[in-house]
């Protein structure tokens, strides 16, 4: 019964995942979508940069809606846009899922090295980890964690901030 389940999650995905792509990849209807789903990132001006099945990057602008006293970006703007570049990439794997996943952060750590003043770019790599633990919950009906570590760099690749997000997915009976 899990591996049928697991074969129609896989199948599922094989569909849903061109139309998040083209989705999030359409910068109106990704706006639209973080206006609806994110308003705060709207504000913020979170942007996609790219994203594809193993990685996903996402940037936002110091701007003087961001900024904290110290004239850099606020540590909970660079959070959002940490949390978003692991995040898109777990929608990608969980929307319109059949059977359904849910999806949810249960731990965030921080490291901050720099002074955000410029345009941070938040890299995540390890999208496999994602699509594992989603695998498995399918498989076990048992809730998954990942750890995932999304790096931020300023516009001259220098590590500013590193966020080690914690997801947890589970299997919606």
């Amino acid at each position: 019964m899990s591996q049928e389940l697991l074969n129609t999650y896989i199948e599922n995905h094989e569909k849903e995942s061109t139309a998040f792509l083209k989705l999030v990849n359409n910068r109106f209807l990704f706006r639209m979508f973080l206006l609806a789903k994110l308003p705060m990132a709207f504000m913020a001006g979170i942007r996609l940069k790219s994203i594809d099945e193993k990685k996903c990057e996402v940037a936002v602008r110091y701007k003087w809606l961001n900024q904290n006293p110290f004239r850099s970006t606020y540590f909970a703007v660079l959070a959002m846009a940490g949390e978003m570049s692991s995040g898109m990439l777990a929608l990608y794997y969980i929307r319109n899922a059949k059977p359904s996943i849910a999806m949810l952060v249960a731990h965030l750590e921080a490291e901050f090295s720099k002074k955000a003043t410029g345009i941070t770019t938040f890299r995540f790599e390890d999208g496999e980890k994602i699509k594992e633990a989603i695998h498995q919950t399918i498989l076990t009906g048992e809730a998954q964690t990942v750890r995932c570590k999304a790096t931020g760099y300023s516009s001259s690749q220098e590590v500013e901030a590193v966020f080690y997000v914690t997801w947890s997915f589970k299997r919606r009976s």
